[in-house]
């Protein structure tokens, strides 16, 4: 496979970045660092980072059909505004002792988010947002930390990943239904120390997959075949996405937490964000039709 570097575009030192949005209409990169908590935007073309500091703690965000966001926080899921000066809560969290974690919307713009365990434990599942409800998905089975949420191409198959078993399994998707089916296994990475975190799919449906604490984001294709290799001078890559005027720049989120000062010191741009430049564009995320 072909292995390429990516390079710094934001030493943001962020403890726990993650849930990089690409927003087609204002040419900027929306993102989180879970544990500050703070929702942020930044302008790859001239650097500039608005912050906004979060009431409690944010595990992704989503696109809305107004240009506004979805927030699922610890909370509940909440929409934000456009001029970001307001938020509405949608829905309460269900979770008890977890919070709300990788999330995204289909190719339909029904959201879905799984949720983490503070104490690692298999112990939360997969949601999505119906209406004024969220409806537990109960074939995902048991979840310690939900990551790697992404559709493909036509939307008809959904990949998961429960990141401390180092797999990454899909499923066949139901456009009009949500259902989902037929789990099988897509990435096996049990004998290796890659750790599967938040994914993307690019235009020709391959599954680009941040993995936390090997310092790289993987490309694999349709089949599972391994493609290429992006390496990074972080070793907790924690999600990709694509972005750009032609949306073939990649740019990854990482965390600088569980850093012993050893590793700070080789890896000083941990937490910052990255990019490089990819030859398949990928597709603007769907926003929210709630």
């Amino acid at each position: 496979w072909h292995s390429m570097d990516a390079t710094c575009l934001l030493d943001s030192q962020c403890g726990l970045g993650e849930s990089p949005v690409w927003s087609v209409a204002e040419q900027k990169l929306w993102f989180i660092d879970i544990n500050a908590p703070a929702l942020y935007r930044l302008d790859p073309a001239t650097r500039q980072l608005e912050t906004w500091p979060m009431p409690a703690t944010i595990g992704s965000i989503a696109p809305t059909a107004d240009g506004g966001l979805l927030l699922a926080r610890c909370d509940g899921i909440w929409r934000r505004n456009p001029d970001g000066k307001s938020e509405t809560l949608l829905v309460a969290s269900p979770l008890e002792g977890a919070r709300f974690n990788d999330g995204r919307c289909d190719r339909q713009g029904r959201f879905w988010v799984g949720g983490m365990t503070d104490t690692r434990e298999p112990e939360t599942a997969l949601y999505r947002l119906d209406g004024d409800r969220v409806i537990r998905q109960g074939l995902v089975g048991a979840i310690a930390i939900s990551n790697g949420l992404a559709w493909s191409p036509d939307g008809a198959t959904m990949y998961h990943a429960d990141t401390p078993t180092h797999c990454v399994h899909a499923y066949d998707y139901d456009v009009k239904t949500a259902a989902i089916s037929n789990r099988r296994l897509f990435l096996d990475l049990r004998t290796t120390d890659e750790r599967p975190d938040g994914a993307a799919v690019d235009a020709a449906g391959n599954y680009w997959v941040a993995l936390y604490g090997a310092a790289k984001v993987v490309q694999f294709s349709p089949a599972g075949e391994r493609l290429r290799e992006i390496h990074l001078p972080a070793k907790a890559p924690t999600m990709p996405c694509f972005g750009g005027a032609d949306m073939k720049t990649l740019y990854i989120t990482t965390a600088r937490q569980r850093h012993d000062a050893d590793e700070l010191a080789k890896m000083p741009l941990a937490g910052g964000i990255f990019s490089v430049r990819v030859e398949i564009p990928g597709l603007p995320e769907t926003p929210f039709a709630g």
